[in-house]
């Protein structure tokens, strides 16, 4: 059975925020302790977006009357899954437990 390398993305709201550096790293430490210590293998990111215009990367972070919108990737290694698929639901599972009522989508599945 192969080993899968799982991305999933999620979204997080920070209220009470005034700069876009500052909700990314309150994005990124509110995650890391709530997945911390049934989870602590996920590493965590901030999410990055391609600009329609000249291509290049974006935060995927918006702040708008100081409350933040902060895309979040989430990496797992799943080891031993039956096909993708499966390794998706190990890991949505996994990560959906320490983030309950956080969106999670999956971004990329890549055989290891």
């Amino acid at each position: 059975m192969p080993d899968y390398n799982v991305t999933l993305e999620s979204a997080w709201i920070i209220k009470d925020v005034k700069t876009l550096d500052d909700a990314i790293g309150i994005a990124i430490s509110e995650a890391g302790k709530r997945l911390n210590p049934q989870a602590k293998f996920v590493e965590v990111e901030a999410g990055m977006l391609a600009c329609p215009f000249c291509e290049g990367e974006l935060n995927s972070a918006i702040v708008v009357a100081d409350t933040a919108l902060v895309g979040l990737l989430l990496d797992m290694k799943v080891f031993r899954a039956e096909s993708p698929e499966h390794a998706t639901r190990i890991a949505k599972s996994t990560i959906g437990k320490a983030l309950r009522d956080i969106p999670l989508q999956v971004k990329d599945v890549q055989e290891l």
